[in-house]
């Protein structure tokens, strides 16, 4: 086992280089397999939730070649055979290859997905879609086997603006007949990435980053290329680490208006950071402001940078509320919060944070990838010594993490145990 070990209160001086969005690499990964020909995807994030997808991806007769984050996927000897429950529950993603394989076969069996444990993760809205198109759904345990004589487009309206279920009806919808409409469409950015790439070989699709969605079904998908755009949610933990400890720490390789509702934010709260092209260069700031966060479907604030926002609101000079309203369970880091000494009230889903408190290191778990995240931050404002076990959670979602932190000097390391 491996667990991170940080010596907390060192300032963070330097240039940090944001990665590939893991919320895009895990869904255009999947989509490759629509095309016929060899696809190539750039700027591939390095990290555990990419080899799951390769392992079910090679399990279905596929090769890849990756080098230098640049990977090619070659579909040409692709199988529509059961996906194990071994594969499916290593990540939440694999539920993509629903889509995939219902829209280019119009069969597909394979298992529950898994992923983090922050509350109920129901797949209702995506299994509603794909029976709009047409798709007959037997659930047997915990397998699912998807069947459809044909695929026929129709207008799908969501009853939750769901990123996954978005773009997993995309998927499906590309090889039905005729056009299908998504409504309540969700507006992530990451979707309009899984758009380009869908369109780079053949689709027809508009409309990816409103909440209205066409789909003009196809017959063919050639072989294409895309570039991941950069993670949003990553550079966003950077910046918070920045508002923190920074001197003049240079967050680069991002698109700013990505993160604007935490810039604004962090605005409110009296942080001092320069914006550029492709990159913010933060401070530490020395008097935050009290401020109240509510999470929200994009462009609001989002849910995954829940966690790592709370750090920073335990240094606030006063009380601050951070309320939850995508998942029931973002709040398994508040237990190791309050055991490092900040003042936290729970109810339900909202967090009353009262500060300014100081943080005193001490052994921690990580309960799920943003929570890890937030324990990170927490460990480096910390005065001593903090552990973080269950790691594995942290390195789905970061690539490394701990040598980007080394970089700009943290002190921060990965130990045996």
């Amino acid at each position: 086992m491996e667990r991170i070990v940080i010596e907390g209160g060192f300032p963070l001086k330097g240039t940090i280089t944001i990665s590939g969005a893991k919320n895009s690499a895990v869904a255009l990964i999947p989509a490759a397999l629509l095309a016929n020909d060899v696809c190539t995807i750039k700027n591939v994030p390095n990290i555990t939730d990419r080899d799951a997808l390769f392992d079910i991806i090679k399990w279905l007769g596929c090769t890849i070649e990756q080098k230098d984050g640049i990977i090619k996927i070659d579909p040409r000897n692709l199988k529509n055979i059961l996906i194990t429950e071994e594969l499916s529950i290593r990540l939440r993603a694999s539920y993509y290859f629903m889509g995939v394989l219902l829209g280019k076969y119009k069969h597909v069996e394979m298992y529950f997905p898994g992923g983090c444990n922050i509350g109920s993760r129901p797949i209702d809205i995506h299994l509603d879609g794909f029976k709009t198109l047409g798709a007959k759904i037997t659930k047997k345990g915990h397998k699912y086997i998807l069947d459809a004589k044909e695929l026929k487009g129709n207008e799908i309206n969501l009853k939750f603006a769901s990123v996954g279920a978005t773009i997993n009806i995309m998927f499906a919808a590309v090889y039905a007949k005729g056009r299908t409409i998504i409504k309540n469409a969700a507006k992530e950015v990451e979707i309009i990435n899984i758009m380009d790439f869908l369109n780079n070989m053949g689709a027809k699709i508009s409309g990816a980053g409103t909440d209205t969605i066409v789909i003009d079904g196809v017959e063919e998908l050639k072989g294409a290329e895309i570039t991941v755009i950069p993670d949003r949610i990553e550079a966003g933990t950077y910046i918070l680490m920045g508002a923190l400890l920074g001197d003049n720490l240079k967050i680069d390789g991002i698109i700013p208006e990505h993160n604007q509702a935490l810039l604004n934010k962090l605005k409110e709260m009296g942080v001092d950071f320069k914006i550029s092209e492709h990159s913010i260069v933060i401070n530490k700031c020395e008097n935050f402001k009290p401020v109240n966060v509510r999470t929200e479907v994009y462009p609001g604030f989002p849910t995954d940078l829940n966690q790592p926002m709370s750090i920073l609101m335990t240094q606030a000079n006063g009380t601050c509320v951070m309320e939850e309203t995508i998942w029931e369970k973002r709040i398994g880091h508040y237990p190791y919060l309050q055991k490092l000494g900040a003042n936290i009230e729970l109810d339900g889903n909202k967090a009353t944070i009262k500060g300014k408190t100081e943080l005193k290191g001490t052994d921690t778990n990580a309960t799920d990838l943003r929570a890890g995240a937030a324990l990170i931050l927490a460990g480096l404002i910390a005065s001593g010594t903090t552990t973080i076990n269950d790691i594995d959670y942290i390195l789905r979602g970061y690539e490394n993490i701990i040598l980007k932190l080394s970089n700009v000097g943290a002190k921060i390391k990965i130990e045996q145990i």
